[in-house]
């Protein structure tokens, strides 16, 4: 391609880019937002999960998010919004430190918590971060079936905060809380997104020893099932079993199997899942190179 080409095809790509954004503009400006959400944000983030290349993910999503949060400014009980927010958040974040971009992952997993707050707030559990354990316990007894995809996410979100607090006492009392909503969430449909929420308690319940408050037949009762409902093709449920199960009872070989399973696993085969399961992949291939440090 000539130079001339190149400039073309570059202002080509801009005047496209205009005419889209200048279609979201009128959209917005005619006050219906919920086409920019069906038409535009929902199959934004949906294609976000079907992205292989953590280094695009990790420099392009931001406009994504932006598009998010100005929606959400302008309508911020939306729920559906809110559970795509939670979800496109929680993703990102997880994909900066798959980037090596932990610090900026903190700052992204705030607003994952603050959206995932939110949705729980919508059902029922406002304030759930002051709630009394035994309180929460009560309310979380009212939900059902249709509760569970909210619960999840609006969990997820909070999580996805958890995981980069490095275990300050209070996330640690967070997690307590978490692990109610994720058991209520297996309670009302353990196959929500492909069975996450066994992953989350395995990871809980796997990542200390017996001796430290863990329960290593929970966790691997829980990674069983995580296993069967995703039928293998969650990679991060893999990964998540070699470093908290498998290395906490000190199994090598079932570390190193899993490892090795979620590296040789094809992504095409699941193209719906591609952006957690390549995370997993380079999350693997970091776990099994330092295997000789933990076993």
């Amino acid at each position: 391609m000539t130079d001339f080409q190149v400039a073309r095809y570059s202002v080509d790509i801009m005047t496209e880019m205009k005419k889209i954004l200048a279609g979201l503009l009128v959209i917005l400006l005619s006050g219906c937002a919920s086409m920019v959400v069906d038409s535009v944000v929902a199959p934004a983030v949906d294609n976000l999960q079907k992205q292989t290349d953590l280094e695009l993910v990790c420099e392009g999503a931001p406009a994504f998010l932006l598009m998010i949060d100005s929606l959400l400014a302008d309508d911020p009980d939306r729920e559906r919004l809110l559970v795509i927010a939670a979800r496109a958040y929680s993703s990102y974040a997880s994909v900066l430190t798959a980037c090596d971009r932990n610090s900026r992952a903190v700052a992204v997993s705030e607003k994952a918590r603050d959206y995932g707050l939110a949705v729980l707030a919508k059902h029922g559990l406002a304030g759930v971060d002051t709630l009394p354990l035994d309180q929460l316990s009560s309310e979380l007894a009212g939900f059902s079936r249709g509760d569970a995809a909210a619960l999840f996410w609006g969990g997820y979100g909070w999580v996805s905060w958890l995981q980069n607090q490095e275990g300050s006492p209070a996330s640690l009392a967070d997690l307590l809380k978490v692990e109610l909503i994720m058991l209520k969430v297996v309670e009302l449909d353990e196959a929500c997104f492909n069975g996450a929420a066994h992953l989350f308690l395995g990871a809980y319940y796997g990542a200390r020893s017996r001796m430290l408050g863990g329960n290593p037949e929970e966790s691997l009762s829980h990674f069983d099932r995580a296993l069967a409902l995703s039928n293998r093709h969650f990679l991060p449920v893999q990964v998540a079993f070699a470093e908290t199960y498998a290395r906490t009872v000190f199994d090598r070989d079932l570390y190193e199997k899993l490892l090795v399973e979620v590296i040789d696993f094809p992504l095409q085969s699941r193209p719906e899942l591609s952006l957690a399961n390549q995370a997993a992949k380079h999350r693997a291939r970091q776990l099994l190179a330092d295997i000789d440090l933990y076993f």
